[in-house]
């Protein structure tokens, strides 16, 4: 029996090799355009798609292999003597071995300014149907569509003429979830394109990054999936420079500690523990804004993680190289900080680019038989919108630690409060059951600081208990969203201690 394979690419890694090899273990080539030709120019003999068919290429190459003697070959059962049969009376040859990878759908969609028209040219037909067929019927034929897996089908087919069900089945499974994923993409465009906010389905597909060593705890299993089409501005498409391999509790802390940091235009330092932040600090440079988060806790920044949103100097590297992190992240390091800081084995370095910080993308959030879907928190505190309740206007200087205090407190987990000066964080109060608890875990913190300092609440406040409690510890001017039922009497709390309050119309939950 001529034992056949059926080889077209748009990515033509390796191809020329495998086929060589191919055909050195008496494989018949079937082909079709751009493969064909370039396995030609190689001097691979080969057979075009159309005189298997004695059908040409029709619509600018649209159709070309969707035909029966394409298709009857690929889907006949080898070992089922009516399908042998039938081949026979069509004159249809089995094909034994497919391999086929799909016009680059994603990589066009991913280009900036990338016309309706050319993205629809790249919705690949014929290939998916080749794959899908050959799939399906992996009993008996072998489907390629990762170049990595080359060598593999090769060194088996020269030790024993044949690939072993387990594999086939193996790169079957690979097939399906490679067409998965295109497919995904595809009515990720579309939808986008139409504009659906809630579509009646949603499949969203993600590469495996890396597997990790476990989860959360050392008893979960787990591993690290990136959207290629996301956002560059993001810990899954950071640069790791130095360092150990990152863990899951790494990943999450780090995405935080960036969300975070990209809320500041000035130099800031953000450091993060537990995906709440413990330290936040702004200054003239990466340095002074870095003294101003650790001196905000210098407790709980051990063993934390650190972003920046400047370069990382080699001043920076000094105060950094002392305590115990476990990740720094920035926009760069200079040669001076890259030395010094990589002589810590264990420290992760990460890079990400700050010119793509204002991309925003779609939250998932995993629930117990179901998918969260929802825009991310991106909106701006818009200062014209702000309304003073109170008899007293804030300062200056006590709106410049309000905004502080707000782009931080849209970060913590709620109940939140924040306590803050102009420059730092002074006390953070996170995912507390009842508002009066967070601002008293956050007053505790800040202690004698609170003097003269600022409050940020996420949510409104319910009752007067907070205002109380913020005046007690000297707190001179409070930012929150408003809204309650009850907001007179914070309102009234809040006149009766002299303190100015400004409603947002804007809350931050974050669970």
């Amino acid at each position: 029996m001529v034992k056949r394979a059926l080889i077209s690419v748009s990515d033509k890694t390796g191809i020329v090799e495998f086929v060589q090899k191919l055909i050195a273990l008496d494989y018949e080539i079937i082909s079709t355009g751009g493969t064909k030709t370039i396995l030609e120019e190689n001097g691979l003999a080969v057979k075009g798609v159309e005189s298997i068919t004695g059908f040409p290429e029709i619509l600018e190459g649209r159709v070309k292999t969707l035909h029966p003697f394409v298709h009857g070959g690929l889907l006949a059962k080898h070992d089922v003597p009516e399908h042998q049969a039938q081949l026979e009376a069509q004159g249809i040859t089995p094909i034994h071995l497919v391999c086929v990878n799909l016009y680059p759908f994603q990589q066009t969609i991913a280009k900036p300014n990338v016309t309706v028209e050319d993205a629809i040219e790249n919705i690949d037909i014929g290939g998916p149907t080749m794959l899908r067929a050959a799939a399906k019927n992996h009993q008996y034929v072998t489907v390629v569509v990762d170049a990595a897996d080359y060598d593999q089908v090769i060194d088996m087919l020269k030790a024993s003429g044949t690939v072993d069900i387990e594999t086939r089945r193996k790169l079957a499974a690979k097939v399906f979830r490679h067409t998965a994923a295109y497919d995904a993409y595809i009515a990720g465009y579309m939808t986008e394109l139409t504009g659906e906010e809630s579509p009646e389905r949603v499949t969203y597909t993600y590469e495996l990054k890396q597997p990790l060593r476990y989860g959360e705890n050392p008893h979960q299993q787990a591993a690290f999936y990136v959207n290629p089409l996301g956002a560059e501005f993001s810990i899954a498409h950071a640069q790791q420079h130095h360092g150990k391999e990152l863990s899951y509790n790494n990943i999450r802390d780090a995405d935080a500690a960036l969300q975070i940091v990209r809320e500041f235009e000035q130099p800031a330092a953000v450091a993060v523990k537990h995906m709440n932040p413990c330290g936040v600090g702004i200054g003239e440079d990466a340095s002074t804004a870095f003294a101003k988060a650790y001196q905000a806790d210098p407790t709980s920044i051990f063993g934390g993680i650190i972003a920046f949103n400047r370069i990382v100097d080699e001043e920076t590297a000094q105060q950094l190289y002392d305590i115990f992190l476990e990740i720094i992240v920035a926009p760069a390091f200079t040669e001076e900080a890259s030395a010094l800081l990589t002589k810590k084995k264990n420290l992760r370095l990460l890079t990400v680019p700050f010119e793509t910080k204002g991309e925003t993308e779609k939250m998932l959030t995993s629930v117990a038989g179901g998918l969260l879907v929802q825009d991310q928190d991106a909106k701006v505190l818009d200062e014209d919108a702000l309304k003073v309740m109170t008899e007293r206007t804030p300062t200056a200087e006590e709106m410049k630690a309000l905004q502080l205090g707000w782009k931080v407190v849209r970060h913590v987990k709620s109940n939140a409060i924040v306590v803050a000066n102009e420059e730092m964080t002074l006390g953070i109060g996170a995912g507390q059951m009842n508002r009066v608890g967070a601002a008293k875990i956050a007053l505790e913190q800040a202690g004698e600081k609170a003097k003269g300092a600022v409050l940020a609440s996420d949510a409104f406040f319910p009752m007067a208990d907070t205002v109380e409690a913020a005046a007690k510890a000297g707190i001179t001017a409070i930012i929150q969203p408003g809204g309650s039922v009850r907001d007179e009497e914070s309102i009234q709390a809040a006149n009766k201690a002299g303190i100015a309050m400004v409603f947002t119309g804007v809350r931050h939950f974050k669970h």
